[in-house]
C-alpha cells in the first residue's frame, strides 16, 4: 500500500468501490491495521463513511 496519505486515500477509496463491501474485508484482506489506516488518512481529514464505504 502507498505511504503517502494522498495516494492512499485514492487506493482504498478504489479497492474498497471495486472489491470490498467494507474497511474491515479490506484490512483484513491487506493484513493491515484499520486504526493505523484511520489514523493516517484522518491526518489529511478523512473520515470513512460506512454508508457510502469510501473515505470522504
Amino acid at each position: 500500500m502507498p505511504n503517502d496519505p494522498m495516494m492512499l486515500l485514492s487506493y482504498v477509496n478504489t479497492q474498497l468501490r471495486d472489491f470490498y463491501p467494507d474497511l474491515e474485508s479490506f484490512c483484513k484482506a491487506q493484513d493491515a491495521d484499520p486504526d493505523v489506516l484511520v489514523s493516517k488518512l484522518a491526518s489529511i481529514d478523512y473520515r470513512y463513511d460506512k454508508n457510502l464505504n469510501r473515505f470522504v
